[in-house]
């Protein structure tokens, strides 16, 4: 069948007249935190689990980009930063995609970044949460509590869920859910986004899938790398997004290089957490 703009293929078999059969894990890096204010979205998760094998041309390498995670503009207070793209390109197939993650929301963003993402940024304690790409992640929360002295802001998108909204004066919102996936042989919970903080004290645990956690006393908590989790809010400065990673696998023994290499379940592995290639062996 054919999905997404991408040729992908359904059966066993990894090797056909019209090109290679692999399965895959795409995740962007998480956007940063904000210092009073909104967690990060995590960055956009794409799988084959979910679209299909991807059917890339033989003998073909494929240039494998992985997205950094958002950070600080610097001053506070501040917004955080966007996640960067992670990407598979090659020569022949269309470069797929996964967004960077929204940054978690100041009452004024910096300027070139947006609260939009591959899972939407926490909104402040005014304003709406970004939106997450359909497909990738889910929107950050919109329900911030302006009641002095302490502003709190919301929750980051994750993959598997929206972003809380703050439940009272005292913490953040909680970030969104991240979602499990199995590619490596084990199931493994990636791309929560960053819980919101406060300007005072009162704390919001971590999410499961890598998100960072919320502090209003002080740093919010940096996301995990390589998970695509959002930076948590903080009431002196947001934690940082994750970074992405890219798990690439196929059946049978091992043909191509790049990445750290094993294997499970009849199945060789590639996992990039940096940037690479993807080439024939």
């Amino acid at each position: 069948m054919t999905g997404f703009g991408y040729n992908v293929h359904g059966f066993g078999s990894r090797a056909t007249a019209r090109g290679f059969a692999i399965n895959f894990l795409v995740i962007a890096g998480g956007g940063g935190g904000a210092g009073g204010g909104g967690g990060g979205g995590a960055g956009g998760m794409q799988t084959s689990a979910e679209l299909g094998q991807l059917l890339i041309p033989l003998a073909t390498d494929i240039t494998v980009t992985i997205g950094a995670g958002g950070g600080q503009n610097g001053a506070y207070p501040q917004s955080g930063l966007n996640g960067a793209d992670s990407t598979l390109a090659g020569t022949g197939f269309t470069t797929f995609t996964s967004d960077g993650g929204g940054l978690g929301q100041h009452a004024t963003p910096s300027a070139g970044t947006s609260i939009n993402g591959g899972s939407g940024g926490g909104a402040a304690y005014t304003g709406s949460g970004g939106s997450g790409v359909d497909g990738q992640g889910n929107d950050g929360g919109s329900g911030g509590r302006a009641n002095a002295p302490n502003y709190v802001g919301c929750g980051g998108g994750g993959k598997g869920g929206a972003g809380g909204n703050p439940a009272d004066d005292s913490k953040g919102g909680a970030g969104g859910a991240g979602q499990a996936d199995s590619i490596t042989g084990s199931a493994v919970t990636l791309a929560s986004g960053g819980a919101g903080a406060g300007r005072q004290s009162g704390t919001t645990a971590a999410t499961t899938g890598g998100g960072g956690s919320g502090n209003g006393g002080g740093a919010g908590g940096n996301a995990t790398a390589n998970t695509g989790g959002g930076g948590g809010g903080g009431g002196s400065r947001g934690g940082n997004g994750g970074s992405g990673v890219i798990v690439i696998s196929y059946a049978g023994d091992q043909v191509y290089s790049g990445g750290a290499v094993s294997s499970s379940g009849g199945n060789t592995i590639h996992r990039f957490t940096s940037s690479g290639t993807f080439a024939p062996s």
